[in-house]
């Protein structure tokens, strides 16, 4: 009895410990009962409570908040969405007039980064007439819990954040488990893009995936092309000469490499050299399963360990 009272224990300390990970960044404070964060731009956020009508300008956001549970709160969205639960949602567009956001009356507009650096007059009319921009981007993958917990205080969904981090965790930690059962590790080469045989950089959010679907970067070398990017440029010279030590070539299709099929990277000049082109272990994953900040990032660890290691699955 007291073997399993401990056991449970051990349980409830592990799942408060996985739904706290990532927790880096200021996340929110209490003022008088109001709604309160600290986005990424380091602006304090306040609102008198929980946002019911919201207007999200980036897909990742959005498939979050759906995540959450807010779909009949959203009441509008970006032109380039992926989740069919907003087909017929209203969209916006940081390119145009901003008349028609402040005609919505949003309780909130969530943007990005990129959206307040490239477009800074359609943010600044916006919050010219009182309304909640709030910009929020993980940068990296351990960032990624505080960014969903800064979401779920937005819009009083904390409980089930919560729920869905420790689910979130939980699915990596198995993954884990399965690919602690490999033999040996195998080393990956994995291409952003064709320009160039761009890679990915070590640190960034397609190369923690694969570090957690238990791949060793066989690009671990790789610098990248610019501050804060998660791309780099490799070229075939540098990829080649390590041709011996690839086991697996994994490429990513989606709006930065559209149109890489697995026969296009084994016709490639010189590509017959590399050992995982030979022995067929060629293979193309979905860029929102691992590039994407949202909670299909766990499918996109599982589906990288299932094709690196498929003996311990």
């Amino acid at each position: 009895m007291k073997t399993k009272l401990l056991s449970i224990v051990g349980i409830v300390v592990l799942l408060l410990t996985l739904a706290g990970c990532g927790a880096s960044k200021q996340i929110t404070n209490s003022a008088g009962g109001n709604v309160t964060i600290v986005d990424d731009l380091n602006q304090t956020i306040v609102l008198k409570q929980p946002a019911k009508r919201i207007i999200s300008l980036y897909s990742a956001h959005t498939e979050n908040l759906i995540a959450l549970g807010l779909e009949a709160e959203i009441i509008g969205v970006s032109p380039v969405e992926s989740d069919p639960a907003v087909r017929n949602k209203p969209v916006f567009d940081y390119r145009a007039d901003p008349e028609k956001v402040l005609a919505a009356q949003p309780d909130i507009v969530i943007i990005r980064p990129f959206i307040k650096q490239s477009y800074p007059d359609f943010v600044k009319i916006l919050e010219q007439a009182n309304v909640k921009v709030v910009c929020l981007y993980p940068e990296k993958f351990e960032e990624f819990d505080s960014y969903i917990k800064k979401l779920a205080i937005l819009t009083g969904r904390e409980q089930q954040a919560a729920e869905r981090l420790v689910a979130f965790h939980g699915k990596l930690k198995e993954v884990a488990d399965h690919t602690a059962k490999a033999p040996a590790k195998k080393r990956v080469y994995f291409e952003s893009t064709a320009t160039e045989y761009r890679t990915i950089t070590p640190e960034s959010m397609p190369g923690i995936v694969l570090k957690l679907a238990g791949g060793i970067n066989v690009a671990e070398d790789a610098q990248a092309l610019k501050t804060a990017s998660s791309i780099a440029a490799y070229g075939s010279e540098r990829l080649l000469m390590k041709a011996d030590e690839i086991d697996v070539f994994l490429a990513q299709r989606g709006p930065m490499n559209p149109g890489i099929t697995q026969d296009s990277i084994k016709q490639r000049p010189g590509f017959d050299k590399i050992k995982a082109v030979r022995q067929g272990q060629v293979y193309i994953v979905d860029e929102k399963l691992v590039s994407s900040p949202t909670f299909r990032l766990a499918e996109g660890v599982e589906q990288l360990a299932k094709v690196i290691y498929p003996e311990v699955y």
